[in-house]
């Protein structure tokens, strides 16, 4: 079975074809707050770099993004902290 990061990788990373994805766990820095549980895989960071995102706003962005991973979004994930940009924009 796939851990929740490699799970939010393998969406995005179908969903986008990025050509650049970071998915990283958090979860250790939020040990002890609401959502988290002792496993970890509560609270995650998202790099990603994308074509889909040209001409899009942030918040545009940040709604594909949360629509690929809605299933994640409602279950094991508490938290989702997302720098989306287009290829040639600073991130």
């Amino acid at each position: 079975m796939a851990s929740v990061r490699e799970t939010l990788h393998n969406k995005l990373n179908s969903a986008f074809s990025p050509d650049e994805l970071e998915v990283r766990d958090d979860s250790h820095q939020h040990a002890g707050h609401v959502g988290a549980r002792p496993e970890g895989e509560t609270h995650f960071s998202v790099h990603i770099v994308a074509d889909a995102f040209c001409d899009l706003s942030r918040i545009q962005r940040h709604r594909m993004i949360n629509k690929v991973l809605a299933g994640e979004l409602a279950g094991p994930v508490h938290a989702l902290a997302i720098n989306a940009y287009a290829p040639g924009e600073k991130g």
